[in-house]
């Protein structure tokens, strides 16, 4: 994964090759620090020099120690560029990708863990490419640059740094391969927790009316509990483990030290060279000290971008429902066809829609009936090219008869000839009009206003700002915006996934007499429909049944689907006979019912009055008996 972010991740080589310069000069830097320290230093004690005779060098460590603090400035800065670079690259296929999946990405993943991805996790990057990738460059070039120095004038402490730098390495693989596990699970609890909040939050108001608010927030409490536990324990692992790299640090370094003082007092080794050697040699240490301490901080990037890189390999390596073709949709459409679609639920031993055909014309409203799960918002999917069926396809009929496969149109010009309104359509913070608008950007006000007014929202002032998800109005009110941003749209198809789910009789009248005038307009209408009065205003029904792919599967085919539009039709049925029945009414009817009524309230107060006095006789009979007692 760190390879692939360094490779792959976006517009890093550049930057990486820069990174990559700067740590050689260094190093370079480092090492003419420590030549200059020490002739300085010998020059001073063993030949006497003054400040006169050392100004030169003086100097020139001045020039030496204001480089060294420009490289690393220099290196902070295009560690961060990178970074930035990065993410916004990042960010702009993650959002693509999303798009590109469409409905189906939310269905399968959460929605609070893909905004987590995008924000806070990408921002943990800034780890990985400002402190842990400078010091992996330099932990590369500088212990071999160091090494080579050291053994150019003292074989034996070049020869030690050589067998004690490999040992931090080892401890350092050691210690991600513990605290790997903590990683993920500190990752996977912040998104249980992001999950949890952000469906809490959007069901609050629910909570608040059932009295379930305090135990979401005990459950709340138990996340967050969890996620901090996982917090602490990858805290202290990151203590620990600096502290190892600082023992095994300061040991080698002191093996070092050893060596050059027993050699200094034996006259085996001169001052200006040994103390070059114990000036030099903790630089190759610092290096790797320093990457084992930013391992952890970059770790958090590291599990987030393998999210990010797995949503992004899924998304091209699935075939995506949002695969843009190269041909233009008709400029008018004279049919749309669906044949023997099928689609195979992910995770699910189904077939939901199994074989959907139907074909629908222009001024024509077609229902989509069939029990929950059988796949109608799927079939949905596969007219706007969100979901690609496991079968079957698609057709777009133009004029002439000619017929173009949805799956090889320009997905944005076949979203364009679209109107959608799913079961829950969302709704932006912003005024009313301006989420009507959201589906036709230069609608007049005189526009928004009719829309309103068609499905029964005239009355709601189109400049009213909603909060989040539309806070502010009911769900009745929250789907008939959605309805009425379609009819402001003039899409010559109109996809409707339970429109009226929600409204009683007089708006769900109004919203389907607004859908009819479309379909008067001459736009093909396919709604998906549970309710009686939404299928008797449908030209036609369609009933869509789902197929079972595990054992017993020629069990489990149209034959719930089939009781279930029976049971519909049989609720229309039903529907009409009781409208008749109530228009047969007469008013003499009426009366007698009333008349029949005030009596049984007579006769249920004169029961409630016995009752009452049957209870105040216990109650005496009950005192008597406690009297004696007492």
């Amino acid at each position: 994964m760190q390879r692939r972010l360094l490779t792959k991740g976006g517009t890093a080589a550049g930057g990486l090759a820069v990174a990559v310069a700067l740590g050689l000069a260094g190093t370079g830097l480092a090492i003419a620090q420590a030549w200059l320290l020490a002739h300085v230093i010998a020059s001073a004690f063993l030949g006497g020099a003054g400040i006169d005779a050392l100004v030169l060098t003086l100097a020139l460590l001045a020039i030496v120690l204001l480089g060294r603090a420009c490289v690393s400035w220099a290196s902070e800065l295009v560690a961060v560029r990178i970074s930035a670079r990065v993410k916004a690259d990042l960010r702009a296929r993650l959002m693509a990708a999303a798009v590109a999946q469409g409905p189906r990405l939310a269905a399968e993943r959460s929605s609070a863990r893909t905004a987590l991805l995008v924000t806070r996790g990408l921002d943990a990057l800034d780890g990985f490419y400002a402190r842990y990738v400078p010091q992996l460059v330099l932990a590369a070039v500088v212990p071999v640059a160091v090494v080579v120095c050291l053994a150019a004038v003292d074989l034996v402490a070049a020869l030690t740094v050589a067998l004690t730098v490999p040992l931090i390495p080892v401890f350092m693989v050691l210690i991600g391969r513990m605290s790997a596990s903590h990683r993920d699970r500190r990752w996977a609890a912040l998104g249980r927790l992001a999950h949890r909040f952000a469906d809490v939050v959007a069901g609050l108001p629910t909570l608040r009316a059932f009295g379930r608010a305090e135990a979401q927030v005990a459950a709340l409490r138990r996340v967050t509990d969890a996620y901090r536990a996982s917090t602490i324990a990858t805290l202290r692992i990151a203590f620990l483990s600096a502290m190892v790299l600082e023992l095994l640090a300061t040991i080698s370094v002191a093996m070092v030290a050893v060596g050059v003082g027993l050699r200094l007092q034996a006259g085996d080794l001169g001052l200006e060279v040994g103390l070059f050697a114990l000036v030099l040699a903790p630089e190759a240490y610092l290096p790797l000290r320093r990457l084992g301490a930013e391992f952890h901080a970059a770790e958090e990037g590291v599990a987030a971008a393998r999210d990010a890189f797995a949503l992004l390999d899924e998304a091209a390596g699935r075939d995506p429902a949002g695969a843009s073709g190269t041909l233009e949709p008709p400029p008018r459409i004279a049919a749309l066809r669906i044949e023997g679609v099928s689609v195979v639920q992910p995770r699910r031993d189904v077939e939901a829609p199994a074989g959907a055909s139907v074909e629908v014309r222009p001024g024509e409203v077609v229902a989509l009936t069939g029990p929950s799960g059988a796949g109608k918002s799927t079939l949905l999917g596969v007219v706007l090219g969100f979901v690609a069926p496991t079968c079957g396809r698609v057709v777009v009929v133009a004029p002439d008869g000619t017929s173009l496969d949805v799956a090889a149109l320009d997905a944005d010009a076949w979203l364009a000839r679209i109107a959608w309104v799913p079961q829950t359509p969302y709704l932006a913070p912003v005024s009313v009009a301006d989420n009507i608008r959201l589906g036709a950007p230069d609608a007049s006000e005189a526009q928004v206003a009719g829309a309103l007014a068609a499905v029964g929202l005239g009355d709601v002032p189109a400049d009213r700002v909603l909060g989040e998800r539309g806070s502010g109005l009911s769900g009745g009110q929250r789907r008939r915006i959605g309805v009425a941003r379609s009819l402001v749209r003039g899409a010559p198809v109109l996809l409707l996934d339970e429109p009226t789910a929600g409204l009683d009789a007089e708006a769900e009248r109004e919203v389907l007499a607004a859908v009819r005038a479309e379909a008067d307009r001459g736009a093909i209408v396919l709604l998906v429909a549970h309710r009686p009065g939404a299928m008797a205003e449908a030209d036609r029904t369609v009933a869509v049944c789902w197929r079972g792919l595990g054992p017993g599967a020629d069990d489990d085919t149209g034959a719930e689907a089939d009781t279930g539009a029976e049971a519909e039709a049989d609720a229309i049925e039903l529907t009409n006979a009781c409208e008749a029945g109530l228009a047969e009414a007469d008013e003499a009817e009426l009366a007698d019912a009333g008349r029949a009524g005030e009596a049984e309230l007579a006769d249920a107060g004169r029961a409630a009055e016995a009752v009452d006095a049957a209870v105040l006789a216990a109650q005496a009979a009950v005192s008597g008996a406690r009297g004696p007692r007492a």
